[in-house]
């Protein structure tokens, strides 16, 4: 069989395209291959979406003028709850007097259950205009001359091939480009921890969801969760086939109890140069060396014992100082010293001073820094136009390409090769 488009990867980039083709050509006969059991994605994991340029737009590839029409293309058809902000300037004046700067940012926010609601009702109504939606069937192969697809079920052809795979699927696109020989290069990452406090330590999430702090040396806040929020593990398999962790944070809608949590990631983003030709075996590395040191999981530490020098132990996770249970409490109590390397954790350590400065509190000796925290999403494949076609009617979309990094930016990207795709025909 022969479809119009094949889109692998089932998140906002990927539906974005299958909406922007449906919307310009209705009959279109569009493929959807989604290699889990469920559809994911960004919209599954606390579906936050920011609605201000240039947030989530990587600006090698977007410039104003050519996305906030998307993005008002977007909030058209999604019709997001923006949230209220409150006392921004009081925050804004304190972190301008010590050279922080505080974003300010439209922004909506789901949660994870209503995440779900939302990719269901999207699926839906693509199914109900003839989609074909395939759960648990991934890609595996290419041949661009051809126009032949093999997935782990069938091989089908396409006009238009359309590859989203998302931040997980960053190793399969590398693997993907190499086999297609697309020239790329993935030499940057965001490496940091993920913090976790009470609601009343890090009080500004009463008056903006997700702050969004930019400090020195490239480090910033990032992915704030409050409510019913929750820091979990993520597993990933690297390119060897050893599996590792990194971890993550979401948190329900506001239909859930709140339960007086807060947790956020701080990143120091770095671009690495010769020698190091990858920035994906670099984390790899980096995430090996913490799972020897939690036995296999991520690592949990409680600034009190971090300022100390000291190792945290479970022991000393008691009633007497720390108030509250770690949400992931399958983490390691331990020393994320001994994992992270040095040049990351001064940046996020002087990073945190300052914010501690900005929001007193949130240095609480109870406050517990999980890590690590690594973000893969800087694949930076060399495209042949702007519609982020790399190969003869392959399209390369979404964060695991590197040209999106949310959920807005990811659709706005599918929507892009969407407009690609039907100016080629």
């Amino acid at each position: 069989m022969t479809y119009d488009c094949v889109i692998t990867g089932s998140g906002p980039a990927g539906l974005g395209t299958a909406f922007a083709l449906l919307e310009k050509k209705p009959k279109s006969k569009i493929l959807i291959l989604e290699s889990g059991e469920v559809s994911s994605g960004g919209l599954r994991n606390d579906c936050k979406m920011n609605w201000t340029f240039p947030i989530g737009f990587p600006l090698d590839y977007w410039n104003e003028k050519n996305a906030v029409p998307y993005l008002q293309r977007l909030e058209h058809f999604l019709n997001p709850l923006i949230l209220e902000k409150d006392n921004v300037e009081v925050y804004a004046r304190r972190a301008g007097r010590i050279g922080v700067t505080l974003l300010r940012v439209r922004q909506a926010h789901l949660g994870t259950d209503g995440g779900i609601l939302l990719i269901k009702r999207l699926t839906k109504e693509l199914e109900e205009r003839g989609v074909e939606i395939a759960l648990a069937e991934s890609l595996v192969n290419v041949d661009a001359d051809s126009h032949t697809a093999q997935t782990s079920k069938r091989e089908v052809k396409y006009k238009a091939l359309v590859v989203a795979p998302g931040r997980r699927g960053f190793d399969f696109l590398r693997n993907l480009m190499k086999s297609l020989k697309i020239e790329f290069s993935d030499n940057s990452i965001d490496v940091g921890i993920r913090v976790e406090t009470t609601a009343e330590r890090y009080s500004i999430v009463r008056d903006y969801y997700d702050p969004k702090f930019l400090f020195p040396e490239s480090t910033r806040t990032f992915c704030t969760n409050s409510g019913n929020a929750h820091v979990v593990q993520e597993k990933y398999l690297s390119k060897s086939g050893t599996t590792y962790y990194s971890v993550n944070g979401h948190a329900f809608s506001q239909n859930r109890t709140p339960n007086g949590l807060v947790n956020f990631a701080i990143l120091r983003s770095v671009s690495f140069t010769e020698p190091i030709a990858s920035g994906q075996d670099y984390a790899e590395y980096l995430a090996s060396l913490a799972m020897l040191s939690g036995g296999g999981k991520p690592l949990m530490q409680r600034i009190g014992d971090f300022r100390l020098g000291r190792r945290t132990t479970r022991n000393a996770l008691n009633d007497d100082l720390y108030d509250f249970k770690p949400t992931l409490n399958d983490a390691t109590p331990g020393d994320i010293s001994l994992a992270i390397p040095a040049k990351f954790l001064n940046s996020i350590w002087k990073s945190l001073k300052k914010l501690d400065t900005i929001v007193p509190g949130v240095l609480h000796p109870a406050t517990i820094m999980y890590y690590p925290e690594i973000k893969l999403y800087a694949n930076k494949p060399v495209f042949i136009n702007e519609f982020f076609m790399a190969a003869c009617d392959v399209y390369l979309i979404g964060d695991g390409a590197g040209t999106s990094r949310g959920i807005t930016g990811a659709w706005a990207s599918g929507m892009r090769a969407a407009e690609g795709i039907i100016s080629r025909e």
